[in-house]
């Protein structure tokens, strides 16, 4: 296989998905997702199209886990050239006076701690010569977005020192603004919003990864 290889975190649905989708046509992509009825619909779809995916049914707060995949694309490819996170707790909108501990650890878990954690075991396989991409949100600190916009923030926080630390050696770190796509995360934030005006997931895929080239 010539192929470069890309490792897309979150790639069951939403834009993570349309990313992989998308990226399956130029690269080998390594799909991580807990939904794994989601991975199997993009996959269909990818060898439907010529290309090729392995697919990684992994929870990303599983430290162990993660560590095993990313010593298995070591041995089995030597590295990465991409790296696209996708993905993210959206906690329900919550008063900051009433934030449930629940959602507030897993907000704490997905968005900070493992992103941390994978920031560390990427960073190698990419060498000098890959990229990262992290997709930011400008909503931290809108009313009602506590436990998600809090742990987003420190996410994007990560990714923007990471940036600044490789910015002379490598690998390159983008941290980018995705347009409102009708999303299932979207949707648990504005149910009755009007969904035909947000941008599709595929287009903004393209747009987001030709800023990422």
């Amino acid at each position: 296989m010539n192929k470069p290889v890309a490792l897309v975190t979150g790639a069951s649905r939403g834009l993570g998905s349309a990313i992989a989708e998308i990226l399956a046509a130029s690269h080998h992509v390594v799909a991580v997702a807990r939904t794994v009825g989601g991975l199997e619909e993009l996959d269909d779809r990818v060898q439907a199209a010529g290309g090729q995916t392995t697919l990684a049914p992994m929870d990303v707060t599983d430290a162990d886990a993660m560590a095993h995949l990313c010593r298995g694309i070591y041995d089995r490819w030597g590295g990465l050239e991409l790296w696209v996170h996708t993905a993210v707790h959206a906690a329900p909108l919550s008063p900051a006076t009433h934030l449930d501990e629940r959602d507030l650890k897993t907000s704490i878990e997905v968005n900070v701690r493992a992103t941390a954690r994978l920031i560390a075991m990427v960073a190698p396989l990419l060498r000098q010569s890959g990229r990262a991409v992290f997709f930011d949100d400008p909503r931290a600190g809108a009313k009602f977005f506590g436990a998600y916009g809090a742990t987003k923030a420190a996410q994007i926080g990560l990714a923007r020192s990471w940036a600044a630390e490789t910015e002379r050696t490598g690998p390159a770190v983008h941290v980018l603004e995705p347009r409102p796509m009708p999303t299932a995360v979207r949707a648990r934030f504005y149910p009755g919003e009007n969904r035909d005006m947000l941008e599709a997931p595929a287009d903004e895929a393209r747009r987001l990864l030709e800023l990422a080239r």
